[in-house]
Order: C-alpha cells, then structure tokens, then sequence
C-alpha cells in the first residue's frame, strides 16, 4: 500500500513537472518573441570578449526595449544577443528540470515512508486480529479478540466477529452437553436391561434360549460400548482437565499387552519400537485411549497373518498396518464419525469412531493425526505432537 501510494505521487509528480516545463518553454519563447532589441552605436561602446555588450566608457550603453525595431542594428549583432538569450532560458530550464526532479525524488520517498507508517498504522488492528483468530479453534472459542481503540469500522469489525464466537461457543458447548447427556442417560437402561437378562434368563435354561441370551448380551455390551465411545468424544471434544507429563513409551507398552490377545485371535502379529520415546504434557487417560484407538484400528482391519508395528520417535507417534488397500481419496472419510469404508474394511466389532476419538484427542493436546496408504496396502497413521 505504501509502494503504491509512493508510486501515485512520483507518477503525478512526474506529470505536474513536465507540465510546468513546457509551460515555461512556451511562455519564455512567448516573451522572446515579443521583445525587440535596440542598439545605440555610440563610440564608446564595445563587444566583450565573452560575447557580452557593455559600455566601453561612462556614456555608452547598450539595451533592450519594446520597440518596433533594431535602431541602427547590426545584424551579426542582433544574431549573437539572440543566442545569449537562447542560452540563458535553455539554461533555466535545465537547471529548473534537475532540481525539480531532486525535490520530485526526495518528496517521493518521504511520500513513501510516511504512507509506510500511515498503512502499518492504520492495519496494526487488522494484523492483530489475524494473528488472534489464527489462534482461535473449535478447543478455545472462549478466547475473544478484544479490539481496543476508537470505535471505528475495524473496532466494530472486531465486536462483529467476538459476537459470532460466543454464538458458535454457545453452538458447540450444547452439543457437547448433549452428547454426554444423552449417553450418560442411556447407560441406566442398559446396565438395568444386562442385569434383567442376566438374572432373568439366568442357567438352567432351553439349549434354544441359551443362544437368544448371549445374543441380547453381546448387543447390549455393543450399545454400552458405543455409549462409553460417544462419551469419550464428547470428553476429549472438550480437552484435557489437567495436564501431567506422560511417559509414552510406558503407555504404549500397556496398550500392547492389553491388545495382545485381540491381536493373537485376530492372527496378527503386533509389534512396539521406542527408539526416542517422547514425554509430553497431556492427559494420560485421554492419551492412552488415542494410542489404543489407534493399534485396534489396525489390529481389527488387518488381514490374517498380517502385521501391526508400533514406533515412537522424538516427537511423533506411528501405527501402520498391512490390511487391504485403501483409496487415498477416501482417508479422510476414516476420520468422520460413524462413516466407514466398503464392507471388507468393515469388521464385525467397533462402531466407526475410534480415528474419530483418536483425531479429536489429538488436536486437544495440539497434536496433528495424519493417515496414508501403505506401500502394500493397510494404513500409516502419524501423531505428530506439539
């Protein structure tokens, strides 16, 4: 903005200058044209050497007048006075250009600098907004910009956009409420409806009952678990109450022995390398649920005989797997809730949200979760932390 403002003026600058000049060109010859030269050829005077006329005595003078005419005029005469004047105005104008054009410059430059000061000035606010709403996100919409200053357009530009914060807080913490809510709602019934079919259809009972009770029990340990999945997310969509330092490597290593037995049914041999394990602050509840989201991911859509390795470097977390293939263009499907691929990258356990949780974790810990297809199928999951 400065550039330009700087450029505009040297532009008009530049034209008001050639305007005065041939202004003044026209105008001088106008002058000369109207003058008339008069020579009075007395004895005394004489030709200078330089070219000049001057009285050679007292009495003698040579001039120049408004008459009609040269009186008594010598034409080499007359030819010399008008190349001296031909020379002063060429002169003027030369030298009127040239100092012109140094104060054109000059001015041109304080132009700049002070419309630099001016814009930077004038978008400091703008800049400091940019900076805060940056910063702003779906984990801290409590912050505000909290524009300062006179109550001009940016200032209520400002207002405007700390309005529309407090409305979408107010949008996401409802949700938030009602997801826990809700759930927390649904586990009554259900642990009620596990302790009637327990009791209830308890032994001895019709080898044809037998299997309609494991039935109902595994789909309400389905429904509790989906519950238990939802509050989680409605938990780690809010952040971390506290934060601790959490050894990952420790954590890790629990999650592997917890997940070894579903790795051994599910044929698949499930691997852990710590070569710099990090230590970061975060909540180690809500960090061992990201690491075992992730390694059941891979355990359960995986195929028989595959392989599942577990590598924690200075500062980032990998999971990779060699199940099926996957489609770049539908990974981050895999990161919505509820929404999974075709049906042979569908197992018969989980609900759909275990990327989601584990994305969602990782953002409130300023962590980044990202996912590419590997080299011969399956996928590579990345937790780069902060």
């Amino acid at each position: 903005m400065a550039a330009a403002g700087a450029g505009v003026f040297l532009l008009a600058g530049v034209a008001l200058l050639a305007f005065v000049v041939l202004l003044a060109r026209h105008g001088t010859n106008q002058q000369v044209e109207g003058l008339s030269i008069t020579y009075v050829d007395l004895p005394d005077a004489a030709e200078g050497t330089d070219g000049t006329f001057g009285p050679a005595g007292p009495s003698g003078r040579t001039g120049v007048t408004d008459d009609a005419g040269p009186v008594g005029g010598d034409s080499a005469l007359v030819e010399k006075i008008d190349r001296t004047v031909g020379a002063v105005q060429e002169a003027a104008l030369r030298q009127m250009v040239i100092w012109s054009a140094v104060g054109l410059l000059l001015m041109s430059l304080l132009a700049g600098a002070a419309g630099w000061w001016l814009a930077g000035l004038a978008l400091r606010p703008v800049a400091s907004m940019t900076v805060a709403a940056r910063r702003i996100s779906e984990q801290n919409l409590h912050r505000r910009l909290a524009l300062t200053g006179p109550d001009d357009e940016i200032h209520r530009l400002a207002d405007t956009f700390d309005s529309m914060l407090g409305r979408l807080e107010g949008a996401f913490e409802s949700q938030r409420r009602f997801v826990a809510n809700a759930s927390h709602e649904l586990r009554t019934p259900l642990a009620a409806q596990r302790a009637t079919l327990q009791v209830g259809l308890a032994d001895p009972l019709p080898p044809a009952l037998v299997e309609v009770r494991e039935d109902l029990l595994a789909t309400n340990r389905e429904a509790e678990q989906l519950i238990d999945a939802l509050l989680l997310l409605a938990r780690s969509d809010r952040g971390p109450d506290g934060t601790e330092e959490v050894e990952l490597a420790e954590t890790a290593r629990l999650v592997v022995a917890e997940l070894a037995p579903l790795a051994r049914e599910n044929a698949v041999s499930l691997h852990l390398t710590a070569e710099d394990p990090p230590t970061v602050p975060g909540d180690p509840v809500l960090l061992r649920h990201l690491l075992t989201n992730l390694v059941r991911n891979a355990v359960q859509y995986n195929r028989p005989g595959g392989r599942v390795d577990v590598r924690l470097a200075e500062r980032s977390v990998t999971v990779s797997n060699t199940g099926p293939r996957v489609p770049a263009e539908r990974i981050p499907d895999l990161f919505e809730p509820f929404r999974r691929l075709e049906r042979d990258r569908t197992a018969t356990e989980g609900h759909g949200l275990g990327l989601s949780i584990a994305a969602s974790i990782a953002q409130a810990h300023g962590a980044t979760l990202t996912a590419r297809p590997g080299a011969e199928g399956g996928l590579t999951l990345v937790v780069r932390l902060p």
